[in-house]
């Protein structure tokens, strides 16, 4: 299909330079990861997410009261990128939170890699990973640290069994890094994604169908639902907790604090 560019930039609010720049991916990302949510909504209720741009710009685009999880934000942001002039390179990551020394866990979350035009820097770009943990801009492939404030990050190249070289991504987290994915630079494509996503909306054993999770950042406090359990944090790093009482209760607060109307069909939380 012919992307509808102005659509998407209206939709993530963006009105500035279009210029594929440095300075342009920043302010991209920050405005997709500011107003689009991530949830998992469809695949809590036995859906596939569709990864096609119709579809992709049907619920993320024209549809205001909904978000997605990686495949879908990060499909949608590539192919905006592309559209005003990047070289887009799609990646797949190890998720490492919670993972165990030794765990060994496949490659199922998609990030990319830009590159502008003139430019010879390439950069870690990823609107998808709904965590607070996630990359708030983008992010020179190098060994080093940035500062995305209100967060702090560093790439650093790690001993793998590999001919290519083994990137992690560590987030500072409570007074510590902590390992969020690991990445090589191998390109993938549409249809592995559609094979990673098949799998991880319908496999009884995802995370991703056992139970409602969705996540949304703000300038100045992430908000995070996962089952019941509401979460706000704020970038002095202080949070705020409580339960949900119920199903009606989730739908609630996806509505007024995610900005999120959950389909009819929805399992319990």
């Amino acid at each position: 299909m012919d992307f509808d560019l102005d659509a998407y930039l209206g939709r993530i609010g963006y009105t500035g330079d279009r210029t594929p720049t440095a300075a342009t991916l920043a302010a991209l990302q920050r405005a997709h990861i500011q107003v689009i949510p991530f949830e998992n909504l469809d695949p809590v209720r036995g859906v596939i997410p569709a990864l096609d741009l119709d579809a992709l710009m049907a619920k993320l685009v024209h549809d205001t009261t909904r978000g997605g999880y990686c495949y879908e934000h990060n499909t949608l942001y590539a192919a905006a990128l592309r559209a005003l002039g990047y070289r887009v390179t799609l990646l797949t990551g190890r998720v490492l939170v919670g993972a165990k020394p030794g765990d060994l866990r496949p490659r199922t979350h998609m990030l990319l890699l830009a590159e502008a035009p003139g430019d010879p820097r390439r950069y870690l770009t990823d609107v998808g990973f709904g965590s607070e943990g996630a990359l708030l801009d983008p992010m020179p492939l190098a060994e080093g640290e940035v500062g995305d404030d209100p967060r702090r990050h560093r790439l650093a190249v790690t001993p793998a069994d590999s001919p290519l070289e083994q990137w992690v991504l560590r987030a500072f987290l409570d007074g510590e890094w902590r390992d969020q994915y690991s990445f090589t630079v191998e390109p993938f494509y549409g249809p592995d994604f559609a094979v990673i996503n098949f799998f991880m909306a319908g496999n009884p054993r995802s995370p991703f169908g056992s139970r409602v999770y969705a996540c949304r950042t703000l300038p100045d406090r992430l908000l995070k639902l996962d089952a019941r359990t509401f979460t706000v944090s704020h970038a002095d790093g202080t949070s705020v907790k409580r339960e949900l009482a119920d199903d009606a209760e989730v739908r609630t607060v996806l509505a007024e604090e995610f900005g999120i109307v959950a389909p009819e069909a929805l399992k319990e939380a």
